[in-house]
């Protein structure tokens, strides 16, 4: 059995590669652009908040297993604030 981390991978390498992976979705309360990558299995559901709206970088703002029905506060509020700090490109063109 693949590993919930190593499936967040491979989904992120997909989106690295201009795809979207299996399961997804937006995630606007966090910001715009933000995605949200869903893996579970037997063992629960892990979670990676990324946002991909530059062609020179993926920026992953947080990753967690997830314990509840309802993310967490802190966990979004975790992504909010990794999400200020991502270096906007300074060229025109780069954002997709």
């Amino acid at each position: 059995m693949i590993s919930r981390p190593r499936s967040a991978g491979f989904a992120l390498y997909m989106v690295q590669l201009g795809r979207d992976p299996d399961d997804w979705k937006p995630v606007p309360s966090i910001g715009a652009g933000v995605r949200e990558i869903r893996v579970r299995d037997e063992a629960g559901a892990f979670r990676l908040i990324y946002i991909a709206r530059f062609l020179e970088a993926v920026y992953v703002l947080h990753c967690f297993n997830k314990k509840s029905q309802q993310t967490s506060a802190r966990d979004i509020a975790l992504s909010r604030k990794h999400g200020m700090i991502i270096p906007f490109p300074t060229t025109h063109g780069t954002e997709f």
